[in-house]
């Protein structure tokens, strides 16, 4: 993880009035789950995955990619690029960024009650939080759709 201190000062000053415009999010009602091995759960990513075939995401794409529940880590692909983190851990185990593998065991042993149909990611250093309104409020229909209980949100 690089520290603000290991930056170029414009980098520093341009972190430093992004954080300045982040707005607080507002405190919303307890809800309280079902029990982790009656639940479906699902990844929300923002480490831009996608599928081979799928289009790569662009700088500061608001839109989001569907990764089915039975996907090969093999045909899974980065599109997400900044000079702030290091993708060689990704290459080495795709669990540290999407750790479907770890919840298709954690489902096998009962510890959780089942996976999404379909997993969502997106592409990350989003500037613009707003313009991520239409795609996140599509992806909660969906998931609600898809009777998930619990989603981990997966930030990269």
């Amino acid at each position: 993880m690089v520290r603000l201190s290991d930056l170029h000062e414009a980098e520093q000053e341009h972190m430093r009035l992004r954080i300045s415009e982040w707005k607080p999010v507002e405190k919303a009602p307890w809800i309280t789950p079902k029990p982790l091995k009656e639940a479906r759960v699902a990844i929300i990513s923002t480490a831009g995955l996608h599928r081979r075939t799928d289009s790569p995401f662009t700088f500061g794409a608001v839109d989001y990619r569907l990764l089915p529940r039975d996907v090969d880590f093999s045909d899974v692909v980065v599109s997400h690029v900044s000079a702030n983190f290091d993708r060689t851990g990704f290459q080495q185990d795709p669990n540290i960024w999407f750790p479907l593998d770890r919840l298709r065991e954690m489902h096998s042993s009962g510890e959780i009650g089942g996976l999404a149909k379909w997993h969502y990611s997106f592409m990350g250093a989003q500037p613009n939080h707003a313009a991520l309104q239409a795609a996140g409020e599509e992806v909660g229909r969906l998931l609600a759709a898809d009777e998930v209980d619990v989603a981990l949100l997966i930030p990269v």
